[in-house]
């Protein structure tokens, strides 16, 4: 790969910090852009470039005229846009390509496909992917909607036509609740992505969400990376992503793998990609979204199949083929990855902002963070709550989960409310344990998990406490240290 030799990250946080050390290892050079909120951050000082963005702290990540002049400026080939911000806009890449600039993603136009939920839905079952019954255009009248909600039959979910990340989106079970949920999705989805308009399809009661890892060159190559479980989310919101899906049987396996490989194919797609499913209790398959940009969750597939994923992500878009066919990618034990957020889980998960006053990471065998945060760290109030990424790797299922108890026991982060005592809560859960686990799994435990019981901190506190005591007892007593008259604890 010749043609990319320095890479502008048009990102923040740890996925920014992610990008770079790929770069590195490629022996590319890597530029950060930063907010002014940003100037603290890990990835700043890690990039081999760096240049602030003046004015928002929020909108100086969207303007990609002036991240576009930035890289030009830099003399950079490349962009790449990791994930959130402007990783999913057909224009920025649009904009990428008439600067002579290389996009690190799929080609503008497939962004455009399958970030409209319906055009996509429609596409793919154009090439034989099962979907959902629903509507096939959008909808931008409460009368219409209704109409359709009762051909369906309830439950059916109100989705945002223009939008993701559970943004505008309303499960309606009953026909009285129809209007206020459609109002209430539509005025969503407009406050976060500018457009009203909204599909409708029938609900499937307590599905997993299963989705597929693919990567595909520009000479129509595809491979998959295996299957990745989201069934465990909060509003619509990941919490927990697993690889493989531990309740998946081999089957269910191969078809639904099968059906993501045919699918990118045929549309012609290029770079890594997301093809999302939900699978009900029969095991029937259908087709929800494809992501065009890599996933928050994508460590746990490069580390069951020791792909770098963000590396092949710039290496096909320098013009590279891949490097191995489907039958030499080899998948191996089980991995989780655990989303660390700076929210309250026992105050409605109210995002939590501050300075960070002690910072302890897990470690060990099997334990992989991917963050950027440290200890004296203080948390803007102006981007998403997640702060980092627990990630863990065993050959076995009760393996893993063993390793994430101990992971997530030892991680200490202090000076602002967190989600890790949930996480703690859910690993020692029977059910979890069992991996018997669907997208109703938090809805169905949140409030019988007790999150004050497992406070480790307070133990470490104590015990350092009589470790003090101790210590001064036996600097004052000589004679006491020789006889070990007292035990340690």
């Amino acid at each position: 790969m010749k043609s990319i030799r320095k890479v502008l990250i048009a990102n923040r946080g740890e996925i920014a910090l992610r990008i770079i050390r790929a770069c590195k290892e490629l022996g590319i050079k890597s530029v950060s852009v930063f907010s002014e909120a940003d100037l603290a951050g890990v990835w700043v000082r890690k990039a081999d470039e760096a240049y602030p963005l003046i004015g928002n702290h929020v909108d100086v990540y969207l303007n990609y005229a002036k991240i576009i002049d930035v890289a030009k400026r830099a003399n950079c080939d490349a962009i790449h846009p990791g994930y959130g911000f402007l990783s999913e806009s057909a224009e920025f890449a649009e904009a990428c390509e008439k600067n002579g600039i290389i996009f690190i993603g799929p080609r503008a136009e497939h962004i455009a496909l399958f970030g409209d939920k319906i055009a996509s839905k429609v596409a793919m079952k154009k090439v034989g992917v099962p979907v959902l019954e629903g509507t096939d255009e959008p909808i931008a009248d409460i009368g219409e909607g209704e109409k359709i909600a009762q051909s369906i039959g309830f439950p059916v979910i109100i989705k945002a036509a223009f939008g993701g990340g559970g943004r505008g989106m309303r499960i309606v079970r009953e026909a009285s609740e129809f209007r206020e949920l459609y109002e209430s999705a539509t005025n969503e989805a407009i406050k976060y992505f500018g457009k009203g308009e909204m599909f409708i399809e029938k609900f499937v009661e307590n599905p997993r969400h299963i989705e597929v890892q693919v990567i595909a060159d520009k000479y129509g190559n595809v491979v998959h990376l295996g299957e990745r479980d989201c069934s465990i989310q909060r509003r619509h919101q990941k919490v927990i992503e697993i690889a493989p899906s531990p309740s998946l049987n081999e089957k269910t396996r191969e078809k639904i793998s099968k059906i993501a490989v045919d699918a990118v194919k045929k549309v012609g797609y290029e770079s890594v990609g997301t093809v999302e499913f939900l699978v009900d209790a029969q095991d029937n398959i259908f087709f929800i979204e494809m992501n065009t940009r890599v996933q928050v969750e994508h460590p746990v597939t490069e580390i069951i199949s020791a792909i770098d994923i963000i590396q092949r992500m710039i290496e096909i878009a320098g013009g590279d083929t891949l490097k191995y066919k489907q039958e030499e990618i080899l998948l191996r034990g089980f991995a989780i990855e655990f989303r660390i957020n700076a929210e309250d889980p026992k105050n409605n998960f109210m995002p939590a902002i501050g300075t960070i006053t002690n910072y302890m990471a897990p470690g060990g065998p099997g334990v992989r963070l991917d963050t950027s945060v440290y200890s004296g760290y203080t948390i803007p109030p102006y981007y998403d709550s997640m702060v980092g990424k627990l990630i863990v790797f065993a050959l076995d299922w009760d393996g893993v989960v063993k390793k994430a108890t101990r992971a997530l026991d030892e991680f200490v982060i202090d000076g602002i409310k967190t989600n890790i005592p949930l996480h703690r809560a859910i690993v020692r859960d029977e059910d979890f344990k069992q991996g018997n686990f669907n997208t109703s799994y938090l809805e169905q435990k949140l409030d019988k998990f007790n999150l004050d019981a497992i406070n480790f901190m307070e133990d470490e506190e104590k015990k350092l406490e009589t470790l003090t005591k101790l210590m001064d007892k036996m600097k004052s007593n000589k004679q006491f240290v020789m006889q070990g008259k007292e035990p340690l604890f």
